[in-house]
């Protein structure tokens, strides 16, 4: 059965929604969230814990590649820098599972391989790491 996600056929719209989905999240989790006004700054959102802001740009994927989902990590072709953001909260749809990578492990890359359902993957430690934006 299909996530009503993958069924969001226009990528900004996708992207809106995974937006909504992290803020709910990220509230069930006693997190404080806000969003700049307007379209210009470099991150989507903000979280607050116990006066601990983290800026975070939240990214998400249907694209399956292999035994994982491909996300793009970039801004109009130019790759996130730790001067802009703190984090990505990236959404893989399919498989309900967030990703909470700190922007310098991606290490400027535009693109990352998610593998959801492998332990032993590159980026299983960031997979559901909440806790990071407490830190």
């Amino acid at each position: 059965m299909k996530s009503p996600g993958e069924s969001i056929r226009h990528a900004k719209a996708r992207g809106e929604w995974a937006e909504l989905r992290f803020i709910t999240r990220a509230l069930e989790l006693k997190f404080r969230v806000s969003k700049p006004w307007g379209d210009s700054a470099p991150y989507d959102l903000v979280t607050d814990h116990r006066g601990r802001f983290r800026r975070v740009q939240v990214k998400c994927t249907i694209f399956h590649r292999g035994n994982s989902y491909k996300c793009h990590l970039d801004s109009n072709g130019l790759p996130y820098s730790p001067r802009d953001i703190d984090f990505i909260a990236a959404y893989v749809i399919p498989t309900d599972a967030w990703y909470i990578l700190p922007i310098k492990s991606t290490k400027g890359q535009s693109d990352v391989l998610l593998t959801p359902h492998n332990t032993r993957a590159k980026y299983e430690k960031y997979k559901e790491a909440w806790h990071l934006l407490k830190r």
